[in-house]
């Protein structure tokens, strides 16, 4: 008999992630209807309901992946303001490359 792996576990909050993926994207919809509105509420409903998505669901981060790759500075604008780790670490590798050479 084999050990169980990481992959061979079942995520205790899948549940959980499922609903706050449909809650992301219930934001993500609504975002242009509220955005008729005056005031930046659109802008808002978006930059909460896009992350809650992109951190909760496999099938987003794909096709943010396949985005990001088409559309590079888009996608540098979206990891800044997401503050992700590995856009940090991303600056920090590119300012030590331009300082080395």
């Amino acid at each position: 008999m084999r050990e169980p792996t990481i992959a061979d576990q079942r995520d205790k909050r899948a549940g959980i992630r499922f609903v706050l993926t449909v809650i992301g994207g219930l934001l993500v919809i609504t975002a242009p209807i509220v955005g008729l509105l005056p005031g930046p509420g659109g802008i808002f409903m978006f930059a909460i309901g896009f992350p809650l998505m992109l951190k909760n669901s496999a099938i987003v981060r794909r096709f943010y992946a396949r985005l990001k790759a088409k559309h590079p500075k888009k996608g540098e604008w979206v990891d800044w303001a997401m503050r992700r780790k590995s856009t940090l670490r991303r600056l920090r590798r590119k300012r030590e490359q331009q300082g080395a050479d």
